[in-house]
């Protein structure tokens, strides 16, 4: 296996002040979700896709359109609904005048995509984002089309006690890299939305977001590079496979992480050391993402459920117990 070359110091802090920049223009917008940003940001540094789990209005779908404003990409958004059919979002091949077939491409050929209310989507088209998530490509009568290099799926889903909403098959939620939590904001944040409203922001129009564009498609690419380049030392590599294992056993839990979710926790690790300006990962970082990266991963018994006990709760229990490398 071919090595990574080393990252220099001038590199470390190059990429991390460009990681900065653009968390700073998210939060110029999206108020009191500091935690959702940068989880939001080391997946795609990571070149994951990602589940955003909450309310109506707690700006799942302003954050999306922030990021995207900041990176001077290509966003597409897509409504899902009970009759979303797959070549609704894949595209459809067109019998053109010449006798041949010209494939028109569907909303999900772009570079971050909104998958707005995807438990409310029919299987085939879950199924048909599937294929482009973990293959990053669609087959439409037989021929692949590839996606840009740059695709990331955003998918929202409100929580499953909502009306006309339905839980995820397991096989899907694994395809996201991670699962972010989005509430309600304080009485401070709050106001302080109604006072940008008041000053003339309006959720629907971009222009009013006031973010400026600090990165490009090659600048995010230049960045995901160096987050491979990232050191993790053998003994944290053992540490995130006995974090995942361990939900295997635990009695609290039904159903285990399965390996994507180790690879994710590696992944992921190296964007957040590289972000916070070091070239190396620590045990803080894989602690710091754990819970998001296996939460919707893992099935509570139904019997602690039954209790009041949460993913999150079982999962703050089991990291807890799992020892950390020292040094």
């Amino acid at each position: 296996m071919a090595e990574h070359p080393i990252l220099t110091p001038e590199e470390v802090q190059q990429h991390a002040e460009a990681a900065s920049r653009v968390l700073a223009e998210l939060r110029r917008v999206v108020l009191g979700q500091d935690a959702v940003l940068r989880e939001s940001l080391l997946v795609l540094l990571a070149q994951g896709h990602v589940l955003l789990e909450g309310p109506p209005g707690t700006a799942k779908t302003l954050l999306v359109r922030s990021l995207n404003r900041a990176l001077g990409l290509e966003f597409r958004r897509i409504q899902f609904t009970p009759d979303l059919m797959p070549s609704d979002i894949t595209g459809v091949s067109i019998l053109g005048a010449g006798g041949t077939f010209t494939f028109r491409p569907g909303p999900l050929f772009a570079d971050l995509v909104l998958a707005d209310e995807i438990n409310r989507a029919p299987a085939k088209t879950q199924a048909a984002l599937l294929e482009a998530m973990e293959e990053r490509s669609v087959t439409v009568d037989g021929i692949r089309h590839a996606m840009s290099p740059s695709f990331t799926v955003f998918a929202t889903q409100n929580p499953i006690e909502f009306e006309g909403t339905y839980p995820l098959p397991e096989a899907e939620l694994d395809r996201f890299m991670i699962k972010s939590r989005l509430g309600y904001p304080t009485a401070a944040i709050e106001s302080g939305v109604l006072d940008r409203v008041l000053g003339g922001f309006e959720s629907s129009e971009v222009e009013t977001f006031g973010i400026a564009t600090v990165l490009d498609a090659d600048g995010l690419s230049r960045l995901r590079k160096a987050v491979r380049r990232v050191r993790v030392q053998p003994a944290l590599v053992h540490y995130i496979t006995a974090l995942v294992r361990a939900t295997r056993d635990a009695p609290a839990l039904t159903l285990g992480a399965s390996p994507r979710a180790s690879v994710a926790l590696l992944k992921l690790s190296q964007a957040a050391a590289l972000v916070d300006g070091r070239d190396y990962v620590i045990p803080d970082d894989v602690k710091t993402l754990a819970t998001a990266v296996l939460r919707h991963r893992v099935v509570v018994a139904p019997e602690l459920e039954l209790e009041g006990v949460s993913a999150d709760d079982a999962l703050t229990t089991l990291i807890q117990r799992v020892e950390a490398p020292q040094g």
